[in-house]
């Protein structure tokens, strides 16, 4: 498991006064609000202004381009999950999946002569 780093900020309901949230963010009584923020969150939140930017047009176009190969993939190898254990493990599972891949794709588009005469 990932040791994950996280910043606490605590703020008094002193703090909250002119905030516009603050009965959205404070419940009534409380004094003070505990905001726990993960070392990666604001990769997480530019990745999420970056999904609003390009819209569901740019996801379209992804399961249209990326996705197929995945699924083929998964559908030739009968997978449900890797066979290994370990990310240097699995990283190379999936390396020679994407070269067989890869490699019936060059064949197919350049055909078997295509690829020996390549090759001499």
């Amino acid at each position: 498991m990932l040791n994950k780093k996280r910043q606490l900020y605590i703020s008094n309901s002193k703090d909250c006064r002119s905030c516009f949230k603050k009965d959205q963010c404070l419940a009534q009584g409380t004094t003070r609000r505990k905001l726990y923020r993960s070392e990666y969150e604001s990769v997480v939140d530019e990745h999420k202004r970056r999904m609003e930017f390009y819209g569901k047009g740019k996801m379209k176009q992804r399961g249209a381009l990326v996705e197929h190969p995945f699924g083929t993939l998964k559908m030739r190898a009968g997978w449900q999950h890797f066979l290994v254990r370990g990310f240097k493990k699995v990283k190379g599972e999936w390396s020679l999946m994407n070269l067989a891949y890869n490699f019936t794709r060059v064949l197919n588009i350049i055909g078997m002569k295509g690829f020996k005469a390549y090759c001499q």
